[in-house]
């Protein structure tokens, strides 16, 4: 039976590659007159998958036959998991090792650890690969020595690809191992083990490691998803000669179905394998068993509100309160708990960033009409003599410097800033608010055994690409076609900014939905909600009133890291020259400028960062990098401050105010110094 469900798993898998791969050539085609539409497409490609003539790889720019596909993407394919490979076992390794050491430091040593951790996940993985880049190029003309080199076709590069992708999962695991053995000694089993004389590196080797495991295998699964993204981008930097590199110069559904194939198929296996191995299944059969006593309750439920007389269905209706259903009710409670969690500092900083840069890449943009100062050439007081072209460094004539046209870097970043950041908070909210819906549905309608098909099913995403998948089917809509007089776009503007928002939502709302489903279920099994139900209290009375107060917090996190994730797509597409609303190409036989963002959003000054501009001396590019980072910081100090509030609501005291330690300590004197009356008691526990 578990082969089956592992087969039958990993062709709907297959036949969503299959589906997904003719996506580009249908987009693409879509305003050509009399072209197929999407099935018609999806048909032909099917058949043509049988003819041996059209598993052929064939440069675009070249003119010849063509070499069989497989003879050109297996070796791409072995170099691509090469370097991955030796990225995970780095990260992996390095942060096991430092997990394990870390649990012998001293509280007030792992306090910063966890903050310099919480900052290196806030700088994206093309921040790392550019810095790394300038220290080579430092130590290079310091010392004469090329510390990473560049790939070429006939020269591989391992070295500064792997330790640029090793960086992600190193510092996500070793977090996250952190944590999980900090919480792990807090059980009673520990304590026991200490009593019975257990040193402290024999509890953590033979127990505590051994109890995590299972949990860091699925913590695993989610940080390899983010390193296939990141590893799309860092093959593209380093000119890795990879899958990458042969599926963005022959872009056909049939290279497009194989990199995908190729990619889903090993990291499918290889964690079904262990899933298996770690005896995972066993608990469909205690949810099987729960589901029908479930499903029992429910139809008892049923036939006891089918009995309710029309005179309490009456009675209910007159008892309603209509000023709890006020439409502005929701705004107001959303004021009041913004108020409270603006007495955070942290959550008080971040959402002070966005308000601050929203309002004023507004007020400038009504104010100068989206207006971009250029400077072509720059020349002193007299008009006659040249003091520099573009790109201009800072202070003169921009206090930020130009780029490569002389176009302001500070006004661009400005009005950017609100599509940017605004689009990208929408897209998250809407992926956070379609994954609440669907898991409503998920957790109250769906039975155990469709819960658990479809969390398996939802699982597979984590085995493709984020970032390549958005690549795929976004290239078409945003990337003008050349018409032989000009570019001009498939879709109109509005079209390609909705468009792009839908597929990035609907990208992840499979996982969300599992997600904030299985969040729900674990409220559910709460005794107050069995309490609630007996009451007679519907789906909506149970979810409004009762689950959605205990996720709330979660769903804003949840919110927090969709953004940032978004914020990564952003720039992983500016590598690739694919801008929010769409990349403006310009024809001139004389030459052409370089591609441009149609909204001067931040990812559209991305394509301007390479190896090329930091080797020139052109570090003012950084502050587009620097954007990103303070935009990622700001939403994770949000994130940290919805955490914090939400454990002072629970009674957990993450941090005791300063007047409190000094009135603690006051106490204390004053009690050393006299004795202790009833009186007094009372009066120092009622301060406390």
């Amino acid at each position: 039976m578990k082969i089956v469900r592992l087969i039958t798993y990993y062709l709907l898998g297959m036949i969503s590659i299959f589906c997904v791969s003719i996506f580009p050539q249908y987009f693409s085609t879509r305003g050509i007159s009399d072209s197929p539409g999407y099935f018609e497409q999806l048909i032909a490609f099917g058949k043509d998958m049988f003819k041996p003539e059209s598993w052929v790889y064939k440069m675009e720019v070249s003119k010849a036959g063509g070499a069989p596909m497989m003879e050109i993407m297996w070796p791409a394919f072995v170099y691509s998991m090469e370097i991955l490979a030796g990225a995970l076992l780095i990260g992996f390794s390095v942060a096991f090792l430092l997990a394990l050491g870390s649990a012998f430091l001293p509280a007030f040593v792992l306090r910063p650890i966890k903050k310099v951790l919480d900052v290196l996940e806030s700088v994206p993985d093309l921040i790392v690969a550019t810095l790394l880049q300038v220290l080579s190029i430092f130590i290079f003309k310091k010392f004469g020595v090329d510390l990473f080199s560049v790939a070429s076709f006939k020269e591989k590069a391992y070295f500064a690809p792997i330790v640029t992708l090793a960086i992600l999962p190193l510092v996500s695991m070793f977090k996250i191992l952190l944590l999980m053995i900090e919480e792990e000694f807090l059980k009673v089993y520990v304590t026991f083990a200490k009593s019975k004389g257990i040193n402290k590196f024999n509890i953590l080797v033979k127990h505590v490691i051994k109890n995590i495991m299972p949990i860091s295998f699925h913590h695993m699964k989610i940080i390899i998803w983010g390193t296939l993204s990141s590893q799309f981008i860092i093959e593209r930097v380093f000119n890795v000669h990879g899958l990458t590199h042969y599926l963005l110069d022959n872009f056909q559904p049939i290279t497009v179905f194989v990199t995908l194939a190729l990619i889903f198929s090993p990291f499918y296996f290889l964690f079904q394998l262990i899933d298996f191995w770690l005896k995972e299944d066993q608990s469909l059969s205690y949810e099987k068993r729960r589901g029908s006593v479930w499903q029992k309750w429910h139809f008892h439920n049923i036939l006891e509100w089918a009995k309710l007389s029309l005179e309490n269905v009456l009675f209910l209706i007159k008892s309603i309160n209509l000023r709890k259903l006020s439409p502005f009710r929701p705004f107001i409670s959303s004021l009041f708990l913004f108020g409270r969690h603006m007495k955070n500092w942290k959550f008080a900083l971040g959402a002070l960033f966005f308000i601050v840069a929203i309002s004023y890449s507004l007020i400038y943009s009504v104010t100068t009409d989206n207006h971009v100062d250029q400077v072509r050439l720059h020349y002193s007081e007299d008009g006659v003599k040249l003091l520099g072209a573009p790109p201009h460094a800072p202070t003169k004539p921009f206090f930020f410097g130009s780029d490569k046209l002389g176009f302001s870097l500070f006004d661009q970043l400005v009005i950017g800033a609100k599509y940017t950041l605004i689009f990208a908070l929408l897209i998250a909210l809407l992926r956070v608010l379609g994954g609440l819906l669907f898991g409503v549905f998920y957790a109250f309608h769906l039975g155990p055994r469709t819960q658990h098909w479809l969390g398996k099913l939802v699982d597979s995403i984590h085995f493709l690409p984020l970032s390549l998948i958005a690549y795929i089917l976004l290239a078409p809509i945003l990337m003008p076609a050349f018409t032989g007089f000009g570019y001009e776009f498939t879709y109109t503007f509005t079209e390609r900014i909705l468009l792009e928002m839908f597929i990035l939502t609907i990208l992840v709302v499979p996982l969300t939905t599992v997600l904030l489903g299985k969040e729900i279920k674990r409220v559910l099994d709460y005794e107050f909600i069995a309490s609630a139900r007996a009451l007679g209290g519907s789906k909506f009375h149970l979810f409004w009133r009762h689950i959605f107060p205990h996720i709330g917090p979660r769903v804003t996190i949840l919110l927090g890291t969709q953004f940032i994730q978004v914020l990564l797509i952003f720039i992983h597409l500016g590598i690739f020259k694919f801008f929010f609303g769409g990349t403006k190409l310009s024809y001139d036989p004389m030459g052409a400028d370089p591609p441009m963002s149609m909204t001067h959003e931040w990812s559209g000054l991305i394509g301007e960062l390479g190896r090329t501009t930091i080797a020139s001396g052109r570090y003012w590019y950084l502050w587009i990098l620097a954007a990103f980072i303070l935009a990622i910081f700001a939403m994770q100090l949000i994130i940290q401050g919805v955490k914090e509030v939400q454990q002072v609501k629970v009674g957990v005291l993450y941090k005791a105010p300063r007047v409190r330690k000094q009135r603690a300590k006051k106490q204390a004197k004053e009690v050393q110094s006299a004795p202790i009356t009833k009186e007094c008691f009372n009066t120092i526990e009622r301060n406390m």
